[in-house]
């Protein structure tokens, strides 16, 4: 996109990124300023947490990155991201306390952090993404979040480890 306004709008490089990074933090302003809780009786919200990162040099698995915690409400699909230093119960609970309702249905894989969400008045519902992506007797998916996390990496062309300014927003 960028290639496109520098090259047939022959606009000046450094002027399109400073009109990109001046729109991108318009919104961010836009987002913490319409921000609020996600959730609440009745209310379905997904949650997940999806590395960002890039591949070491000749390894297949071994990623260096940032760990990005997100939710999504299915019925509003207002959602919220946050960069987590690591995926432990304290830390991914303490952000979803910040941003989920009490008394909300919350979705999520089976990672051990999450254990806990029962006895911190939410419904937990859970799917073990080994054995099905959608639970046969709850009918409980993770599908919207997942499907959020892969259109922001398609956005996010490199998937760099320099995550921390871009997920410091609500939708």
């Amino acid at each position: 996109m960028n290639e496109f306004v520098v090259n047939d709008l022959k606009i000046n490089k450094n002027t399109v990124v400073d009109w990109y990074m001046f729109c991108r933090e318009v919104c961010m302003i836009a987002c913490v300023n319409e921000s609020a809780k996600l959730g609440g009786e009745g209310a379905i919200v997904e949650i997940d947490e999806s590395l960002f990162g890039k591949m070491k040099y000749g390894r297949r698995k071994s990623v260096k990155g940032s760990w990005v915690f997100g939710g999504i409400q299915r019925e509003s699909r207002k959602s919220f991201f946050r960069v987590v230093a690591n995926r432990t119960k304290k830390e991914l609970l303490g952000v979803i306390r910040e941003w989920i309702l009490p008394g909300s249905t919350i979705i999520s894989d089976c990672w051990r952090s999450y254990n806990c969400l029962s006895d911190e008045g939410y419904i937990h519902l859970r799917v073990n993404h080994s054995l099905t992506f959608k639970d046969p007797e709850t009918g409980a998916h993770t599908n919207s979040i997942e499907g959020t996390w892969s259109a922001i990496k398609r956005g996010l062309k490199n998937h760099t480890a320099h995550v921390e300014g871009q997920f410091e927003i609500c939708t």
